[in-house]
């Protein structure tokens, strides 16, 4: 089934916390598509004003600026909401390492905020971003839930204390929550820009400017790249999900990988690049950098099983929608 083919409660009140980022405005862009009513939280710290103004004037859509390190600011978002999606974090592995205090602060004391917040204003279901990072230095493929490595990272580190607080959060309290393992998610309104930015815009960008990308080591690293739609879906389904599948964390990807060197290439002939020669221009090739993992790849049947997840979207169908979008819309 479709996520647009989802049905909730006629007057259904979905808060998006971190809305005005990548992955939270095509939430709340999805849920107003469907005629539920929207409440954004976003401190626009690391989110754009601009994601969100195409529904400021929306009659379903309410835009709050705040932050989730305030609990005051939590308790007043949530208040009359149905399901919380929680996207509000910091993310980027290498910035992590710069800055554990913040991240603390932000990842773990603003989620257990929001979780708090959710459970006294008797929120239905709380749904929230998790990461690919738990997995740490696992060496099996495919990742499954259950067989975590050693973290390798501050912002892994902060994803895996918020599973473990959703997992409590359910057992002690009942809050339905449900944890969001994404893989490489990438799509329409992903930044392109700044240091940590994520790898696909950056390549996409740089390629159309006629710039040469880099690519952290040997271009032979896998990932799990899974298209934003992917994402959308889940988080609606978990919000049907039966309670039997609260207090668990699920990888939420395509199911596939892809190496990076494959993915640069994909890219450069996708948008027409070419050098003086008239072939595809070589990347540049860095330093590993730290904290990242060599390979990624997702089991994803206990999402399919507990939440009916059934990704639409392979990494070849959201690149072609992805590199449409930039193209329109980069500057």
């Amino acid at each position: 089934m479709n996520y647009r083919e989802l049905s909730f409660e006629k007057n259904a009140l979905f808060l998006v916390t971190g809305g005005a980022g990548f992955i939270g405005s095509n939430l709340c862009e999805a849920i107003l598509n469907m005629g539920y009513k929207v409440r954004c939280l976003d401190n626009l710290s690391t989110g754009k004003q601009e994601n969100i103004d195409l529904f400021s004037n929306h009659p379903n859509y309410e835009f709050i600026r705040g932050d989730i390190t305030d609990f005051d600011t939590c308790m007043a978002a949530c208040s009359g909401v149905d399901y919380v999606l929680h996207q509000a974090a910091w993310g980027s592995v290498p910035r992590s390492m710069e800055m554990p205090l913040y991240y603390e602060q932000v990842n773990i004391q603003g989620t257990l905020h929001m979780m708090e917040a959710a459970r006294q204003n008797k929120v239905q279901k709380f749904v929230y971003a998790s990461s690919s990072s738990v997995y740490g230095d696992h060496p099996v493929l495919p990742k499954k839930e259950g067989t975590e490595g050693n973290l390798l990272s501050p912002y892994a580190l902060t994803k895996r204390v918020d599973e473990e607080y959703g997992k409590l959060y359910f057992k002690l309290y009942g809050l339905k929550t449900y944890g969001m393992r994404y893989f490489n998610v990438f799509g329409k309104r992903q930044n392109p820009e700044g240091a940590y930015a994520a790898v696909i815009p950056k390549f996409i960008k740089q390629l159309l400017n006629g710039e040469r990308p880099i690519i952290h080591g040997d271009g032979r690293q896998s990932r799990d790249f899974t298209y934003i739609e992917n994402v959308v879906e889940a988080n609606l389904k978990a919000c049907k999900a039966d309670d039997k599948a609260a207090g668990h964390a699920y990888n939420i990807a395509f199911g596939g990988r892809e190496y990076l060197i494959d993915v640069y290439n994909c890219l450069a002939d996708a948008l027409g690049v070419k050098d003086s020669d008239g072939n595809r221009p070589e990347p540049m090739f860095g330093p590993e950098r730290a904290g990242d993992i060599k390979h990624s790849n997702a089991d994803i049947e206990k999402a399919r099983g507990l939440l009916g997840y059934e990704p639409q979207y392979s990494f070849a169908d959201g690149i072609k929608l992805a590199i449409a979008w930039y193209r329109e819309n980069l500057k």
